[in-house]
């Protein structure tokens, strides 16, 4: 069986893993430098769904690293399946989360009264940016793998 670019196992998983996790990591920085986002429900809620992508993708890394280094891809369908599935409902929600976000930001600064200063929304608007990044790597990366399930 040939090698699928992206699939678990593979360098370019390792990659958009890594991906993953530094962009959910950029998000939750710019969330967090402020105290002010916990009067928001969308904030918190991105708070908590890349508090949880972290975690994932650090830990996908790891088994694709050391596959990658094995030189052995790993092409269980059961583990597969587990993280095709855990891939598309943190994909979703990080999805959610960064609309979600998105909006409220937008929708705060477009109000005549300032809810928060410009330099706070910006930062907010620059961490629903980088979940939206995020969201896109694991997209890519749940549709790789989703790719390589029939063959399996």
């Amino acid at each position: 069986m040939d090698e699928l670019p992206g699939a678990l196992g593979t360098s370019a998983s390792l990659a958009l893993r890594l991906g993953q996790a530094i962009f959910a990591v950029a998000s939750l920085l710019f969330m967090c430098l402020d105290i002010e986002f916990y009067s928001y429900t969308a904030f918190c809620f991105l708070v908590t769904i890349m508090g949880l992508v972290i975690p994932w993708s650090l830990t996908l890394a790891m088994v694709d690293a050391f596959s990658v280094f094995r030189k052995r891809p790993t092409h269980q369908s059961s583990l597969l399946s587990m993280v095709i599935l855990g891939d598309w409902i943190l994909s979703f929600l990080s999805l959610a989360a960064s609309s979600s976000t998105a909006s409220v930001s937008d929708l705060l600064i477009a109000s005549n009264v300032s809810f928060c200063t410009a330099n706070l929304c910006t930062r907010y608007q620059l961490s629903a940016a980088m979940a939206f990044l995020s969201w896109f790597l694991s997209l890519a990366s749940s549709l790789f793998n989703l790719w390589l399930l029939p063959t399996v």
